[in-house]
């Protein structure tokens, strides 16, 4: 008997000390008397003042959504963010999720957040937030730190609320801007371009564009393009023009929203003109074309500069882009990289309900693909490359849900092609209009062209 009492007095302590290791971290009132958490803190202090804004991540109905996928709206900030696997192709390929509990330098979400590059070792993790916005305070970052170091838990206090009051500067952000060294300084030749130093009004979105001409008088070869960009900069796209014959003016700033931010019709339709040649929504990228290959520009070539950039503040900032093309002689060049150029323009969307239109595309010798883009207007929902014809016939190898600024992909190993094989175009459309849409090139039209990079084989 006396054994028994003794078991069970054991066996009732490690069950008491069990049970309290499982107990939540205790909540404490706020001041009028209601219970508030870190992670509710988190989400009044910072998503929602900052992040939870129209256009960002307020829905998914936001324009932007398609790009990141995440809401931080109160209602899904914490299921969307906690053991969630991220949108950033350098966070998938690091395996970075956007919180990973218990490990701030493994949370996508503490690295946008960090605007000193230095501190994720210099890995690109795009464009910091809040994008158009300042960085956070000293204390309010580290609060989220403590919070993700402490398991990241929806409910309970586990980190202090006072740091919160730290207002500090997380990082300072120069009025000064470093412009790219040209390629002489590193010893390469090349050309630089440069879109000047322009304002953004507070609380305002701007985005422009201005033909630079590359003077040059016999073709070059370009094998690398490198882009540098003032912070709260959205993207920078290069494009080349389809029909030389109508161009806009060199050096002339064209804005696509006027003052009201309503768009610029001209600008609009001049955009219908582009074939994109470089860049994305990565405004300080480094991107060589695959060894031994360059892309050919002929001579007295101008490219259309395209900076994008979001001002959520109260103060006026600033825009200011270089870009760098590095060039090689025509001897170094094995392969002549081309672009890809494929439109359909049989479309016929019809009224209120979603279409799916497929068209193929092939090559009349065999090709090596090195990077595909897209382009539709605002009907286009979904756009995919398959694939057409050989082994690997109907592989999707590249998606993109915005229409606006459509994902980019420069394949590490390019894809090789015989002749006869090529791509095919699905796009889908959702018409939520009472007329049928047809190809044309205003915005109340609609269009479907796979652009990209490659070389004959």
């Amino acid at each position: 008997m006396k054994t028994n009492y003794r078991i069970l007095i054991v066996l009732s302590l490690l069950f008491s000390a069990c049970s309290k290791q499982a107990v939540e971290p205790e909540l404490s009132p706020n001041p009028s008397g209601s219970i508030i958490s870190s992670f509710d803190l988190i989400q009044d202090r910072i998503f929602t003042p900052s992040c939870a804004t129209a256009g960002c991540h307020l829905a998914a109905t936001d324009a932007s959504f398609a790009q990141h996928g995440l809401v931080l709206a109160k209602s899904a900030a914490y299921s969307q963010l906690v053991g969630v696997t991220a949108k950033n192709p350098n966070a998938v390929l690091n395996k970075i999720l956007r919180v990973t509990k218990f490990q701030s330098t493994q949370s996508l979400l503490y690295h946008k957040l960090n605007w000193d590059a230095a501190h994720h070792s210099s890995i690109d993790y795009g464009v910091p937030m809040p994008l158009g916005g300042k960085p956070l305070s000293v204390g309010q970052l580290k609060f989220i730190q403590n919070w993700i170091e402490a398991g990241a838990p929806e409910k309970g206090e586990v980190a202090d609320a006072k740091l919160l009051d730290d207002t500090t500067p997380s990082y300072a952000v120069s009025s000064e801007f470093s412009p790219l060294s040209e390629p002489s300084v590193e010893g390469k030749e090349g050309i630089q371009l440069k879109v000047e130093k322009f304002s953004i009004a507070p609380n305002f979105e701007r985005e422009l564009f201005v033909r630079k001409p590359l003077n040059n008088a016999v073709p070059v070869y370009i094998s690398r393009i490198k882009l540098k960009s003032r912070p709260n900069s959205h993207h920078m796209v290069l494009y080349d023009f389809q029909n030389k014959q109508v161009l806009p003016n060199l050096n002339e700033v064209r804005d696509l929203r006027n003052s009201d931010n309503s768009i610029n019709v001209f600008t609009f339709l001049q955009m219908q003109n582009h074939i994109f040649l470089g860049g994305g929504t990565d405004p300080n990228s480094d991107y060589s074309f695959p060894e031994g290959t360059a892309l050919m520009l002929p001579a007295n070539s101008s490219i259309d500069l395209n900076p994008h950039y979001f001002n959520k503040t109260n103060e006026v900032i600033f825009g200011e882009n270089y870009v760098n093309l590095y060039t090689v002689k025509p001897e170094q060049v094995k392969k002549v990289v081309q672009m890809i150029d494929f439109n359909n323009t049989n479309l016929t969307i019809a009224p209120n309900q979603k279409t799916v239109i497929s068209k193929d595309f092939t090559f009349d010798k065999a090709v090596a693909i090195v990077s595909l883009t897209s382009h539709t207007h605002q009907w286009g929902k979904l756009f995919q490359i398959k694939i057409k014809g050989g082994a690997r016939n109907g592989e999707v190898i590249y998606e993109s849900t915005d229409w606006a600024h459509p994902t980019v992909i420069n394949f590490p190993k390019v894809i090789e092609l015989k002749a006869g094989e090529g791509l095919t175009s699905v796009v889908t459309y959702e018409n939520n209009t009472n007329r049928t849409i047809r190809f044309g090139l205003t915005s109340e039209d609609e269009m479907n062209i796979i652009f990209g990079y490659y070389y004959a084989l």
